[in-house]
């Protein structure tokens, strides 16, 4: 392994410098007032772009390993980084909604998405012994993008205007996804059995992955975590203001301490899930996800206990998402991740959607809270329960090797009991 020590790191270098130009898109919230204030648009109206974006970049990870089969992965990124540049800056001519969903939504999302899963998976593929690691790195290099570019892309938008600002950050970011595929490598993934907590793991197509029980149970897992999340981020502010009686510069702050807590969850609990399990870490964060949400609920909030309750659901939402591309490889295998883990992720879009959807339903925070709350308690069952396919084949081969041999060694008209 040392004759690839020195890829491995410029596979690293060249991934982080994708993923933080790929998470620029979640500086999307700074955008929305400018937009209103030079249009006259409705401002709902306007942040449905970044829901659009979340859809766009969830559905292309369907896609994203099959065309990484027919070009390549450098090509791909490369590509994708030249068309979400090209949709950013492309956006800095808009005057219409219609195109403004076109471009920075779908446009910028497709693009996002199939570079980021690719991106992801082919990293993991190289660091098979520290899956959970080098996810965290990856993944946090995504919230780290975010984080830096709030304050790139809110100097742009101040300096020279809203649109113009769309113009700089798709140069800035098409530099960065472009230059950093060019140190980026495929990894090859010999195609032999590996031993898997006892158990002989072998790789799963998308086809046999849909047909084990785990694929489900999984994607359940994956959706009640985003949904707490992605509702979080989306609402953090006016939950500041309205249920912890903050003012809004006060609550404003939750803004940057959700992305930094993100942020280190994504690095921390990666990490950690190499060393004590990942279904353990996994189980860990939405038992404590469904903690801050129920307090959330029904205790009267303060300054404290709110952004304590803020900062725990996002690190354990960002440590989530970043575990779970792990915990794929390890049901399924390496060689088609990106394609199994395409699967899995439309629980991102799905959450994205759902939490919104639940709290016009149902009328507000507190009904949304509850049912996060519930969904983290039955989701944090399976945690506890699931297995791997190949384990639970091994444990039904084992049973019947014991069955057969106790046949096998009893002679004819031997007597029971």
């Amino acid at each position: 392994m040392k004759s690839n020590s020195g890829n491995r790191l410029l596979v690293v270098l060249g991934t982080i410098i994708v993923q933080m130009g790929l998470g620029t898109i979640y500086t999307w919230s700074l955008f929305n007032q400018p937009l209103v204030d030079r249009f006259g648009w409705n401002l709902s109206s306007v942040a449905i772009t970044f829901s659009i974006t979340s859809f766009a970049l969830a559905f292309a990870t369907l896609f994203a390993g099959k065309l990484q089969d027919k070009w390549g992965l450098r090509r791909l990124i490369l590509c994708a980084g030249v068309v979400l540049g090209a949709g950013l800056m492309l956006s800095s001519q808009v005057t219409s909604l219609s195109l403004l969903y076109i471009l920075a939504g779908i446009v910028v999302g497709f693009a996002d998405g199939t570079a980021y899963i690719t991106s992801l998976s082919n990293l993991i593929k190289w660091f098979p012994e520290k899956k959970g690691l080098i996810s965290g790195i990856s993944v946090g290099a995504y919230g780290t993008g975010s984080l830096i570019f709030k304050y790139i892309n809110g100097s742009l938008i101040q300096s020279v205007g809203v649109s113009q600002a769309f113009l700089y950050w798709g140069i800035i970011v098409l530099i960065m996804i472009v230059g950093g595929s060019f140190l980026v490598k495929e990894a090859v993934v010999v195609n032999k059995p590996s031993e898997q907590n006892g158990a002989v793991q072998r790789d799963y197509t998308v086809k046999e992955m849909l047909r084990t029980k785990q694929a489900y149970l999984l994607f359940v897992m994956f959706f009640t975590a985003c949904m707490s999340g992605l509702y979080l981020i989306g609402v953090v502010k006016d939950i500041g203001v309205r249920m912890a009686g903050l003012d809004v510069a006060t609550a404003a702050n939750a803004v940057a301490m959700v992305a930094i807590f993100n942020t280190a969850g994504r690095i921390i609990l990666g990490a950690l899930s190499d060393k004590v399990g990942r279904l353990k870490v996994v189980a860990g964060a939405l038992l404590t996800t469904a903690v801050a949400v129920t307090v959330l609920s029904l205790v009267p909030l303060n300054f404290g206990l709110f952004f304590a309750c803020v900062a725990g659901i996002a690190f354990c939402f960002g440590g989530n998402i970043t575990v779970f591309p792990a915990i794929v490889a390890d049901f399924f295998g390496l060689k088609n991740q990106s394609k199994n883990y395409g699967i899995v992720y439309q629980g991102f879009g799905l959450g994205a959607l759902v939490g919104s959807f639940i709290a016009a339903l149902l009328g507000g925070f507190i009904p949304t809270f509850t049912t996060i709350a519930v969904l983290c308690v039955v989701s944090f069952l399976i945690a506890l329960t699931i297995r791997t396919p190949e384990q639970g084949k091994g444990k039904l081969r084992s049973e019947r090797k014991k069955n057969t041999n106790g046949v096998r060694s009893m002679k004819p008209g031997t007597k029971l009991g």
